[in-house]
Formats: structure tokens, C-alpha cells, sequence
């Protein structure tokens, strides 16, 4: 056997990754299967990006190497999408990095900012990408308790108790993952404030902005947000487009170069296709947001119903494509809890613990399920 390298004894295969290769399982012995767990949303972009698509195939450079900056006009696309739904005014030649799914502009900005023995500020909960990318790079996760009572949003009093001398990296992510809470442009100012006196990168991962919320924001709204932070964002919630992996990093111009330079060594550039697709989704106006969210609001009725059945108390500020419940008293594991419901009902949710100890507790649903789903759900209780 050839020994494998020391990192990957540092992390684990990812959740959902074994998770769902035990629902594929059941799925394959005839249980009827519905899975509340992953927010791939079912359903389509629209129209106009697919037949953008399908004709950007018969171009005639559609089937070289791309840039690695990706195509002028697609950053000049999501400089205009930053204008105009959040006010942000970003130089797309300098400002704006395509990634291919802002999962990979995690490892990118890990790779180009933290060396070995670096600490690195991670919410708890939190999305569990941000863990495991640090320990994949040698550096050290410090984990900052997000708790219900503070409206899942960072104590600054205990962050400032904690030794922040080898701290570079800190990520948020607001409407947050798993919990939906919101945040407020005054919170990402105190977290602005805060990576300026520490000297840490502050990094946003913001996917979430325009699924059932009215208020949309960016950190970069904050004045001097470029000084000290990146965002990332992402095509896949908001135009139904996860599998295409469109993303981006946007901010100081520095950093950007700095991710660049490790991106560049990565891969050969997105799909010529794909991101003329990218270009005509971003194009898309409040419409498509709401037509998308008509559907959305009438599935997270239908969740709520079923957690009520549960016996769960849902997080009612939430916003976004899940739905966090806290789970009845008594329950000491979400984990046994979640299996349970699988085995006996086969409705696959996700429990809390998976984001971290703070999750212990509560449970998250999807809503990537079709409405009628989810009143089956409903019925087999």
C-alpha cells in the first residue's frame, strides 16, 4: 500500500458524500426515498440560459482553452449584477475572479493566504467546507460560537477574549448556512471594524441572498469592506444552476491576484458555454427572484408543517433554501434522531451536528423538493 499523504488524516469524506451513497442504497432496495438533506435545487434556469448555451456551442471558439479570468463580458456581467442588486461598484479587470462554484474559491483563498501553524476564525455552526480546507493546508481551525439566543450572529465581546495574533482568515456567511439568519449591514460593520484591528481577511460566502429574502446585501456594502475583505458568490441557488459550478470572488484587488495566481495553476478556465450561460442569467431581473420565491415560500409552508409534525420548533427569521428546526426536548442526538426518521419513514434531513457542536439539536431541511413530495412527507406521519 502506498502511504497517503499526513492531511488526509485530518479530515473525513464529506458527509453528504457518504450520506447519500447509504440513500442511493436504500433507494436501490425500493425505499421510496424523500431527500430533504442537500440544497441542489430541482429546479431549471431559465430559458434564455439555456438556449444561450446551445448557441454559444456553435461558436467557433467554444471548444478551446478559456481564460482563466473567464470572458471579459462575464465579469463585466457580475460587476453590473453587484450594481445594480447590492450598489457595489467593482472594476471587473481587477475586482472580479470566475471560479468554477465558490467551493473551490475556499481551497483557492486558503491555498493563497494561510501557511502552515496559521489560524483560521470558523463559525460554529458553520458550513463544513471551512474546516476541512484548513486542516487540508496545515492550518489551525478556531472555532466561534454562533448560538440561537444571539440570533446566530458572532459574540465580539468573547472574540476579542481570544488570542488573535496568528489568526489570517475569517469567514462568515450571511443569510447564514444552515441557519438562514439573516445579518445586517450594522453587523458586517462591526466585522469589518473588527478584521481592520486584527489584521485578518475577512471572507463572506454569500450564496443564499435572494431566496425568500427581501433584503439582499453584500459585506462589500460596508465602506472600506475592499480593505480588509473578499466575497464569494455563487450561481448555483439563485439561478438553479449547482451542477454548471459558476462562482466568483470579488474584492480587494491584491488578494484577487493572489487567488489568481494559485486558480491559475489549477485548472485550463471554465466552459466557453457555460459562462455564456452565466452572462445571460445574470442578467435577470427581480422577476425572476420573485417568480423563483412564489415556489420556494409555498414549499417552506409545507416544511414547517412537517416539523411541526415533528415536534420541531422552526428558526422563523430564517431566510434562504433551508429550513433549521430545533428538535424536541429530550433528544440528545440529531444524528439518531435523523436516522430514525430514514429508516422508518425514508425522509432523509440533515441533522445539525454535521455544522458543527452548536448544531447538536437541531435539524435542517431542503427546500429542493417539489411540493407534492413533501406533503407525502407529510402524510407518512
Amino acid at each position: 500500500m502506498i502511504t497517503l499523504a499526513k492531511r488526509l488524516n485530518t479530515v473525513e469524506e464529506y458527509y453528504f458524500s457518504s450520506k447519500l451513497r447509504e440513500v442511493r442504497q436504500l433507494v436501490s432496495e425500493g425505499k421510496p426515498v424523500i431527500n430533504m438533506g442537500i440544497g441542489s435545487p430541482d429546479l431549471s434556469p431559465s430559458q434564455a440560459v439555456i438556449d444561450a448555451v446551445q448557441l454559444a456551442i456553435q461558436d467557433e471558439n467554444a471548444h478551446g482553452y478559456q481564460s482563466y479570468q473567464g470572458l471579459p463580458e462575464l465579469r463585466e456581467g457580475m460587476a453590473a449584477f453587484y450594481k445594480n442588486n447590492f450598489g457595489v461598484e467593482l472594476n471587473p479587470a481587477t475586482e472580479i475572479l470566475p471560479l468554477m462554484g465558490s467551493k473551490e474559491g475556499i481551497m483557492h483563498i486558503s491555498m493563497a493566504f494561510l501557511n502552515e501553524g496559521d489560524e483560521v476564525l470558523i463559525p460554529n455552526p458553520g458550513y463544513p467546507t471551512y474546516t476541512s480546507v484548513t486542516n487540508l493546508v496545515g492550518a489551525v481551525p478556531v472555532y466561534y460560537d454562533l448560538k440561537e439566543s444571539n440570533n446566530w450572529e458572532p459574540d465580539f465581546e468573547a472574540l476579542e477574549k481570544l488570542d488573535l495574533s496568528k489568526v489570517k482568515i475569517m469567514w462568515i456567511g450571511y443569510p447564514h448556512m444552515p441557519t438562514g439568519a439573516r445579518g445586517s449591514l450594522a453587523l458586517f460593520e462591526r466585522l469589518i471594524g473588527f478584521a481592520k484591528k486584527y489584521n485578518i481577511l475577512l471572507v463572506n460566502d454569500n450564496p443564499y441572498s435572494f431566496v425568500l429574502n427581501d433584503n439582499p446585501m453584500s459585506l462589500l456594502q460596508i465602506e472600506g469592506a475592499k480593505e480588509v475583505a473578499l466575497e464569494l458568490n455563487s450561481l448555483s441557488k439563485t439561478f438553479n444552476m449547482a451542477g454548471w459550478r459558476v462562482g466568483m470572488v470579488l474584492g480587494n484587488a491584491d488578494c484577487i491576484d493572489a487567488v489568481l495566481k494559485v486558480k491559475s495553476n489549477m485548472d485550463s478556465g471554465m466552459f466557453f458555454g457555460i459562462q455564456k450561460g452565466a452572462i445571460e442569467a445574470l442578467k435577470s431581473d427581480k422577476s425572476w427572484f420573485d417568480s423563483m420565491n412564489v415556489i420556494y415560500k409555498r414549499r417552506r409552508i409545507l416544511i414547517e408543517q412537517l416539523a411541526e409534525k415533528l415536534n420541531c420548533n422552526v428558526y422563523a427569521q430564517g431566510v434562504g433554501m433551508f429550513v433549521w428546526a430545533k428538535l424536541p426536548e429530550g433528544i440528545v442526538s440529531a444524528e439518531a434522531f435523523i436516522d430514525q426518521i430514514l429508516y422508518e419513514k425514508s425522509i432523509f434531513i440533515t441533522p445539525g451536528t454535521i455544522f458543527g457542536s452548536n448544531g447538536e439539536g437541531y435539524i435542517r431541511f431542503a427546500l429542493c423538493v417539489k411540493e407534492e413530495k413533501i406533503q407525502e412527507a407529510i402524510d407518512r406521519f
